[in-house]
């Protein structure tokens, strides 16, 4: 049985894949001066939260301009290419970014959800957490961790991460959006538009209970290493290993 066969027959029925994103065009953004907006003021508290990584290659690091759609035409098969960037070694790598999230529930319980180690997680039972898949391609749609809200209360706080699959550090050669899709209201906007050339990871967006609300924070906090750097920032507490991706065929 394939991934999205489990998690279908999971949840097949319920109202809980029922996505209402709203009017296109509604979006909150995120950003240091207003950083943080209520799901429960929303009226978004239930069903699937969903929470998507997308990204594409700045523009001045790959050379795109008036030649790139035809150059497209010619070989419209590099669509569907990982993109190679110029490292900072000058060498060229693909750019891989990957979303995972760290959770801990209200019994105590703490983990990680992301595709290293297989760790894909489970929407309908303990850590009401799942990834959808490992894109590695950049393509517009991403890769997705869903949030089952109707056991909001057994969720006491997570941390949604981007960090770079085992390649050089290339946060500051990518355009990069996390984007969470409540089931009701605007979706709410989290850009990675900072330079780090040399970091390897990025808190991006927290949820956590906070005076009876189930509040959204933009992070936005980029550091050097992996996941043990960012656990040891917002004190998880996990023991941390190396880990490795299944290889697609």
């Amino acid at each position: 049985m394939g991934f999205f066969d489990g998690f279908f027959d999971g949840i097949r029925g319920s109202r809980a894949l029922q996505f209402d994103t709203g009017n296109a065009s509604d979006a909150i953004e995120l950003t240091k001066r207003h950083p943080t907006v209520s799901l429960t003021k929303q009226g978004a508290v239930h069903g699937n939260l969903r929470v998507n990584l997308s990204w594409r290659m700045r523009t001045s690091d790959i050379g795109e301009g008036s030649g790139h759609g035809s150059r497209l035409l010619r070989h419209p098969f590099r669509l569907f290419k990982p993109e190679m960037v110029q490292a900072h070694t000058q060498g060229m790598v693909n750019v891989d970014l990957d979303i995972g999230c760290l959770y801990e529930l209200a019994d105590g319980t703490r983990g990680v959800v992301q595709p290293l180690g297989n760790l894909l997680g489970d929407i309908n039972n303990p850590p009401y957490v799942k990834l959808s898949g490992d894109d590695r391609f950049g393509a517009p749609s991403g890769e997705t961790v869903f949030v089952n809200l109707d056991h909001a209360e057994e969720i006491k706080r997570l941390l949604v991460f981007v960090y770079i699959y085992d390649q050089t550090p290339a946060f500051d050669r990518t355009h990069a959006m996390v984007t969470l899709y409540p089931i009701t209201g605007p979706r709410i906007e989290i850009p990675l538009e900072e330079r780090h050339p040399q970091a390897r990871s990025c808190a991006v967006v927290s949820l956590e209970h906070a005076k009876g609300e189930l509040i959204v924070r933009r992070e936005v906090k980029f550091v050097y290493g992996f996941q043990s750097e960012l656990d040891r920032l917002y004190g998880w507490g996990l023991q941390w290993g190396r880990g490795y991706k299944t290889t697609k065929a």
